[in-house]
């Protein structure tokens, strides 16, 4: 997917994430969730900075990216065990 546009990469982790935290967003487990949200960020910024010899982005840069343009799913608790 690195030869993908910015806007398609980040659509695709979406829909992957959102799958991911349906399955695993259960009561008691949100600070897993957002560890494993945090270490995808942490694997988009290197593996987008690999696109070429000149980083694409420094870690401020990116999270305002994140942020405005193109924003990351966030995770959320989708079933309550106690309910």
């Amino acid at each position: 997917m690195r030869t993908m546009r910015t806007k398609d990469i980040v659509k695709k982790l979406n829909e992957i994430l959102v799958g991911y935290f349906h399955y695993y967003g259960i009561s008691d487990n949100s600070r897993s969730i957002k560890a494993f949200r945090y270490e995808v960020m942490k694997s988009l910024f290197y593996w987008l900075n690999r696109r070429s010899q000149k980083k694409s982005y420094n870690w401020v840069d990116f999270l305002k990216m994140l942020d405005y343009t193109h924003p990351l799913a966030e995770a959320k608790i989708y079933v309550s065990i106690y309910a």
